[in-house]
């Protein structure tokens, strides 16, 4: 009788055991889903915060500068030396005009009108472009050129350096008024100090050079007040956050030195000598 008694007291226990061992497992399995669950959500959180950080190690770099202030020839050479991406807003609207995406033929139906592309088509298009450049160096013309292009541009990455290219209004008037372009390309020349090799030629597909209607005298002195009111806030931010370096002068290839070595304590130039 003891004997049984003393059996059914070690079955029970031993189900007991059993059963506390299940219960501590599924207490080990639910810790771990809930901790595993936990990382992928710190993960996902933290995504965004990792890839600002990674962008951060290459180089970020914007210029600002009127029409005519030669931020063409500043971002070929920066380009040339440096080996940052030049990435243009001209020349992704025309682009994507020309390819007939959905942004392009959004922005065409404004610049056809004689309109400024807005501020949401314009962003879409280079936030789009930005990402597939994840990994490069890269210097920005023509964007941003509004303070809500700005903070746009603020929420994916954190700039190096802007530069700001200050020429007197006279000076703009001057190579504005003396200003040819190719519409098809963007190719800019200046009948003064980067005249086509045949009069009113393009150099490489051998069409006809135009004259913009606001790079006439008449139109020169709005478009430069334009560009006044809206830039100025963009400077401001770029200013309080002590990454804006403003250079001028009249002449570039007077203004090209400094800039060569500004970017030069920033980066490690490709070419051993400044090239022109």
């Amino acid at each position: 009788m003891g004997s049984k008694i003393e059996g059914r007291i070690e079955g029970r226990l031993a189900s007991a055991r059993a059963s506390g061992g299940c219960q501590r497992q599924g207490q080990k399995k639910q810790s771990s889903r809930g901790l595993s669950e936990a990382v992928v959500q710190v993960a996902r959180l933290a995504a965004p915060l990792l890839a600002k950080a990674m962008a951060s190690k290459l180089l970020r770099a914007v210029i600002l500068g009127p029409p005519g202030s030669g931020k063409g020839t500043v971002c070929q050479r920066i380009a040339q030396n440096f080996g940052l991406q030049h990435l243009s807003s001209g020349h992704f609207l025309r682009e994507n005009i020309k390819a007939n995406t959905e942004v392009g033929d959004m922005a065409k139906q404004y610049i056809e009108k004689g309109l400024l592309v807005p501020d949401h088509v314009i962003t879409r298009l280079m936030m789009s472009e930005l990402e597939n450049r994840r990994d490069q160096h890269w210097l920005l013309d023509g964007f941003p050129r509004t303070l809500v292009q700005a903070e746009a541009l603020d929420r994916i990455c954190d700039l190096d350096l802007v530069i700001t290219l200050n020429i007197p209004f006279e000076t703009l008037k001057d190579r504005l008024s003396r200003r040819w372009i190719h519409p098809p390309s963007g190719r800019v020349y200046n009948l003064d100090f980067n005249p086509p090799h045949v009069h009113g030629i393009d150099d490489v597909t051998g069409e006809p050079l135009v004259q913009q209607e606001d790079d006439k005298p008449e139109a020169v002195a709005a478009r430069l007040r334009q560009y006044k009111d809206v830039a100025k806030p963009v400077i401001e931010l770029y200013k309080s956050r002590g990454v804006l370096h403003q250079f001028s002068g009249t002449e570039t290839n007077k203004i090209w030195p400094y800039v060569y070595t500004l970017l030069s304590n920033k980066i490690t130039p490709i070419q051993s000598k400044e090239a022109y």
